[in-house]
């Protein structure tokens, strides 16, 4: 058996999988975040290990038999978040998340500063761990002068159960201190942020062994000494292991509340400029290009609220074949947009509206328009040298026949929904568990799952859908002067 376990920012998901890749039980944990001040997001890194220990012992009472035979761990967590620990590896403050913003100043500094986007391959957003300490230094410099080590969120977890300090390569590469194409950390930028290695992990592949639980681990929960937890991946690079995107050409879409594509490729080829993310991938000597937009299904969810129905029911109502574009717009920048503007301070827009838009024609108008900010993330991703012929779909809105062949006609790519399973970093994790314990190859071992059904463009159609595109990119510099 191999253990997952993927540490959200709203919970922590534990699975145990067979073998033979068969998902035998799962516990989910909640967590809370923390909002002290505005643009702040925080968590007690003691929460984790309250929960993840909460998720085991659930395990230990309705499956104890298969968590006994469990020979590795594998780890997936939310990216970016910045836990420092003192000399006695106690966390010093709660950790900044991801989505905390109150460095966008330092992000700002560290962007312009020469050597940050030619070492790391990406633009540094205030989300980033880089910025996050520099942050730190000018308005904690108490706090900052005890640290001894800094360790992404999923890394805490790994020292918990191994007392080890240690992450992968994907990981550490959304913190922007790591050289993304040699795959080593980078002296100058950790001096830029008044550090240096002494205070980074060591690095692994995501499919190799960073060590053995450590005997209390073992004892509470019955399991052997000899367990060993595999790197790992940020929660991403987790998920594509979890859909068999391993090498060149594979890549999937989730359509979650953030939209996100995902590409491994087998080379580095940075394009910053666009704000396409290019990490290292969780397989050895590949990195990924992920095109990234803030509002897919979020902003799905909020039209919903907004006509008093429930999103389900608003793209069933569309039926499953798509029609002509409408002659509105909507633009899905809600709280800003990342791939391609990076553009904070853009926000949403419905434009072009007529008598005739009722619920269903403006439902229709949401979905084109979160359709065509994915075909701006797939534009930016062609210009960095990713050629995509499919995607595999994921996250709630692939359960919609109409989305996924407005989609397939907008990016014109075919679009494959897999059947029903698991998809996510803790079934990544799981499978990065079984790739260190057998020291088997990631391709064979993570091939992608049976497809329900592909969905293809409607040619008749991409005329108009590649005109209405053109005044949608068209807008965006207008509502930007607004």
């Amino acid at each position: 058996m191999y253990l997952g376990i993927d540490l959200g920012t709203s919970g922590v998901k534990l699975l145990i999988m067979s073998e033979d890749q068969q998902i035998i039980a799962s516990a989910n944990q909640a967590l809370s975040v923390s909002r002290p001040a505005s643009g702040w997001s925080e968590q007690d890194p003691q929460t984790w290990i309250k929960a993840t220990s909460d998720g085991l012992d659930s395990l230990a009472k309705t499956n104890p038999d298969a968590l006994k035979k469990v020979r590795a761990i594998g780890l997936s967590g939310q990216m970016h978040g910045a836990t420092m620990l003192d000399e006695a590896d106690k966390p010093l403050a709660p950790c900044i998340l991801w989505n905390d913003t109150r460095s966008h100043k330092e992000a700002a500094q560290l962007d312009e500063t020469p050597g940050f986007r030619d070492l790391t391959g990406n633009i540094v957003f205030p989300g980033f761990t880089a910025p996050k300490l520099l942050w730190m230094h000018k308005n904690n410099p108490d706090i900052f002068e005890k640290i001894k080590k800094v360790l992404l969120p999923k890394d805490y977890l790994r020292l918990w159960l191994t007392g080890n300090h240690v992450s992968d390569y994907s990981d550490s590469a959304g913190t922007s201190w790591l050289d993304v194409g040699k795959r080593e950390w980078s002296d100058d930028l950790l001096k830029a942020t008044h550090l240096d290695r002494s205070a980074m992990p060591s690095l692994a592949e995501s499919t190799a062994s960073t060590g053995k639980i450590r005997k209390e681990v073992a004892e509470r929960w019955g399991l052997s000494s000899d367990v060993i937890v595999a790197g790992g991946a940020g929660d991403n690079a987790a998920s594509a292991l979890a859909t068999g995107i391993v090498g060149e050409g594979d890549a999937f879409i989730s359509l979650g509340t953030s939209g996100v594509i995902y590409a491994a490729i087998d080379s580095y080829r940075p394009l910053p400029q666009s704000a396409v993310h290019t990490f290292c991938h969780s397989t050895a000597n590949h990195w990924c290009h992920m095109a990234v937009i803030l509002a897919a299904t979020d902003a799905l969810n909020w039209y919903a609220n907004l006509v008093g129905s429930k999103a389900a029911d608003l793209t069933k109502s569309l039926g499953d074949e798509i029609r002509e574009p409408g002659s509105s717009l909507f633009f899905p920048y809600l709280g800003g947009e990342r791939t391609p503007h990076n553009d904070a301070g853009i926000r949403g827009a419905l434009i072009g509206l007529s008598h005739p838009d009722d619920r269903q024609a403006l439902t229709q108008t949401v979905l084109e328009g979160i359709s065509y900010a994915f075909k701006d993330g797939i534009k930016a991703l062609e210009a960095a040298g990713t050629k995509l012929d499919r995607l595999i779909a994921v996250g709630g809105g692939s359960s919609s026949d109409y989305w996924l062949t407005l989609l397939a006609t907008i990016l014109d790519k075919q679009i494959d929904r897999p059947q029903a399973g698991d998809f996510g970093g803790a079934f990544g994790a799981a499978r990065m568990g079984l790739v260190a314990d057998s020291q088997g190859d990631p391709a064979t071992l993570c091939t992608m799952p049976p497809i329900e059904q592909s969905f293809t463009p409607n040619q008749a159609l991409q005329g108009s859908f590649e005109s209405a595109y053109a005044r949608y990119a068209a807008a965006y510099s207008s509502l930007k002067d607004l």
